[in-house]
């Protein structure tokens, strides 16, 4: 087996010291970290402009280099077919793992040197919306990007919607067979994307959903509530998220009482417990809240007032039995049922 150290001294064959030095610095063939243009030309005294013409000139002999080193060759052209098995892109971490296999040692920034300089396939810089990746062609690049953009919009025509694991991967094999495309191929293009995440009880969707990725104590609340499913004190809320880890950031039990008071979603139940509005949980006084259950349900004894309230808030029976005596709201009917006074 080929190693990966003697493969790049093989690339670099013949070239002056300071090629050598742009090379180097460029992809971080020494130390792990590429440098800019302007970076390597301060050091070296020399504009961006010349750093550049130096680096082509260095890449041109390097690529003379490696068409002649058969290890090289070889190792890129495994490296290609690999990518190429993968619907022509494939993230940068697994090429490296698949290349080390035959250029013992090899890591990233060797790779990215070898590829660029050999035109054996291509580089895709990290950027706001994809993880690094190398990519046979342009047309590759375009099929695996117009997939991700297609599955992305199909994703935000949900509206928001979480999908559990298994709802996830039913509605992308339904849309993968809509597409035609091979799904080994489908989640070769989605490891590529930074678009998809997967939040800390498994829901999958789009990352930019608060409910995939909340990033505010407003939206960690929610989730919690939401995933246990029941009316939680706040001080246990905050226990939760700190439980959860959602980031690095510690949930204070003050700040997430603070932010159950301002926001409308989240309902007071109880003496410092709080629950969903969307799960029925009514906010309102006592009052205003036997009166909604009356309205909605029609003339009820007191114990199914009671327990109809009590599903919706956590009262106290003698504080609903009380406000049910308050006859300019509530009207006790001859048959011992209570109805909403009528104005």
């Amino acid at each position: 087996m080929a190693s990966a150290s003697k493969i790049i001294n093989s690339a670099l064959n013949g070239l002056s010291a300071r090629q050598k030095e742009v090379l180097e610095g460029r992809f971080g063939l020494k130390n792990g970290e590429s440098e800019t243009l302007a970076a390597i030309g301060d050091r070296m005294g020399i504009t961006r402009e010349r750093v550049r013409q130096i680096e082509a000139a260095a890449l041109t002999v390097a690529k003379q280099n490696i068409t002649k080193d058969a290890e090289a060759v070889a190792a890129l052209e495994k490296a290609k077919k690999f990518i190429a098995g993968k619907g022509g892109v494939a993230k940068k971490a697994d090429v490296v793992e698949f290349v080390e296999t035959s250029a013992r040692g090899i890591g990233e920034n060797q790779l990215d040197f070898l590829s660029e300089a050999s035109a054996t396939f291509n580089v895709y810089r990290e950027d706001e919306d994809y993880h690094p990746f190398y990519y046979v062609s342009d047309e590759d690049m375009k099929n695996a990007q117009t997939f991700v953009d297609n599955w992305t919009n199909f994703l935000k025509s949900r509206k928001e919607q979480a999908f559990s694991g298994e709802e996830y991967r039913t509605e992308l094999a339904d849309f993968s067979k809509s597409k035609a495309i091979e799904s080994a191929i489908v989640e070769n293009y989605l490891g590529i994307t930074k678009r998809i995440h997967m939040n800390r009880f498994g829901d999958v969707g789009l990352r930019e959903w608060p409910e995939i990725n909340p990033t505010t104590i407003r939206d960690k609340i929610y989730l919690v509530l939401k995933k246990d499913n029941k009316p939680l004190h706040f001080e246990t809320i905050a226990k939760r998220i700190n439980e959860v880890k959602f980031d690095d950031q510690i949930a204070l039990a003050p700040t997430v009482h603070n932010e159950l008071i301002k926001d409308g979603r989240f309902v007071l139940v109880g003496r410092g417990i709080y629950g969903l509005q969307e799960h029925g949980y009514e906010p309102g006084t006592a009052r205003e809240v036997i009166a909604k259950v009356l309205k909605s349900n029609g003339p009820m004894k007191a114990s199914d007032v009671v327990s109809r309230v009590n599903a919706q808030r956590f009262f106290k029976e003698n504080t609903i039995l009380i406000n049910l005596q308050n006859k300019s709201t509530f009207e006790r009917m001859s048959d011992g049922k209570y109805k909403v006074r009528e104005a």
